[in-house]
């Protein structure tokens, strides 16, 4: 594909083309003048700090069109923003065009067909204040904030993924905006590998404009365990937990968690921002006797702390991380699948943890398989079906002078953890752009050159080539 270096405007060639975009679109045109550019410009990482030379502001499909036309005659990098709340900031790119789907807003919810349609600008919590009105659901997201739209094409971890499988996993159709300006609508039975390339493909296969799911019935009510274990026993804790992990129903997600105990009004203030063992777990099906039973291996694990298993809104469930993940805060994620979690693995992973640079600095153990490991490993473009867990390691921090320190710590933790991983990356946990082409095997496997095969085939010129070439 084309190098996304060849595209380099000239102040006149960005001035007309902002001129021809404000001629054609019923949204904002934003330019490096504008009142709004740096709030045009800003994503939810606030390491991130790029400089477009336009941002086209998308009020619908036709706004699409256009801005991928205007896009195609003047050959500016472009990137594509739905929520902006990816960790490498792949949404805004400097010196080029984005496509900003942010203010894209539409939900529409069918109960009694059990779907529900969702354009690209809509977050999780959005998508989920709609869809529980009817107590349904999608799975995806562990954090509110985070769009429906890159969390989805990335594959899409959330709470119930075990019971549920991923966010792609629900999608029945896409419609896209190709390179060719044509507006497709992307399903098993029409423009099959184009939806086949957006169930785990991640960036560059177009502009999705909206996704079509499918929803299942949970909520409005869940069951879900939340325990905090003392540090010093976290070898022990992870030990037990991954034994249990192992050994759990499909109704079960599991997740651990290395980090800081939340200053939260319910936890005894003496224990606030001490390092914790962090265990939780989310019941894929109704409160009552059932989900106790099934969810009971994940509390039983030692004296705790603190246990805050309880019954809540899945509403509040989905929200109640996302207070930890401020927008502006630095970011930093990189993440491995594992097709185990040994002894040897666990004492690399608390040892890491105990160099952390910061006290909003964390590791995650989440637990696939079920659902997620039932769809065939090559049915969609999501690679990574067989594994067991994914670690993810995520630097966190506000101090710009930290910036050095923190993602060292995260690199440095990741290189240490790969002797145990299965050779793959999550491509939503993917670090940032220069991490892309060490890690375009990993995050794709076996899957890459059919993708490589869709982007050509849809997008011959390359003008999403730079975008797909992003983590």
């Amino acid at each position: 594909m084309p190098d996304e270096q060849a595209a380099v405007l000239t102040a006149a060639a960005e001035r007309a083309m902002a001129d021809e975009l404000r001629s054609s679109l019923r949204g904002d045109v934003i330019d490096r003048e504008h009142p709004a550019y740096d709030e045009a410009r800003a994503v939810w990482n606030g390491l991130i700090d790029r400089r477009p030379a336009l941002v086209a502001r998308c009020s619908g499909t036709a706004d699409v069109v256009e801005a991928v036309r205007v896009a195609r005659e003047y050959r500016p990098v472009v990137s594509i923003r739905g929520g902006g709340h990816q960790v490498a900031g792949s949404a805004v790119c400097d010196d080029g065009l984005v496509i900003d789907l942010s203010h894209m807003k539409g939900v529409h919810v069918d109960p009694s067909a059990r779907t529900a349609r969702a354009q690209a600008g809509v977050t999780w919590g959005e998508l989920d204040r709609e869809t529980q009105l009817h107590a349904l659901a999608t799975p995806g997201g562990e954090i509110s904030a985070t769009g429906i739209a890159g969390l989805t094409l990335g594959g899409g971890f959330g709470f119930v993924m075990r019971t549920f499988g991923l966010s792609c996993d629900s999608l029945r159709s896409v419609t896209v905006v190709t390179a060719d300006g044509a507006v497709r609508t992307a399903g098993r039975e029409e423009e099959p590998e184009l939806f086949w390339a957006a169930r785990g493909g991640g960036r560059g296969l177009g502009v999705v404009t909206s996704f079509d799911f499918g929803l299942h019935s949970f909520g409005p009510e869940v069951s879900g365990v939340l325990v905090l274990h003392p540090f010093d026993r976290a070898d022990d804790v992870l030990r037990a937990w991954r034994d249990a992990a192992y050994a759990a129903p499909e109704t079960v997600t599991p997740e651990l968690l290395l980090w800081s105990v939340p200053a939260a009004p319910e936890i005894p203030p003496e224990l606030h921002r001490s390092d914790c063992v962090m265990v939780g777990a989310v019941y894929g099906g109704p409160p009552g006797d059932a989900a106790t039973a099934a969810l009971a291996p994940q509390r039983d694990l030692g004296p705790p702390l603190v246990d805050l298993s309880t019954t809540v809104p899945y509403v509040a469930l989905q929200s109640a991380n996302t207070w930890r993940f401020p927008d502006g805060e630095r970011y930093f994620m990189k993440s491995h699948f594992m097709d185990e979690l040994s002894d040897e693995a666990i004492t690399t992973l608390v040892d890491w943890y105990s160099r952390r640079p910061t006290p909003e600095s964390l590791i995650v153990v989440r637990t696939l398989g079920g659902a997620i490991a039932r769809v065939g490993p090559d049915d969609s473009a999501f690679a990574h079906r067989s594994a067991r867990f994914n670690v993810s390691i995520d630097a966190g921090w506000q101090d710009p002078a930290l910036d050095d320190t923190a993602i060292e710590w995260a690199r440095s933790a990741w290189d240490a953890m790969k002797p145990f991983s299965s050779g793959g990356s999550y491509v939503n946990f993917a670090g940032l752009g220069e991490d892309a082409n060490e890690l375009r095997g990993a995050v794709f496997g076996s899957h890459e050159e059919r993708l490589e095969h869709i982007r050509a085939a849809y997008d011959p010129e390359g003008l999403f080539a730079p975008a797909a070439r992003r983590p």
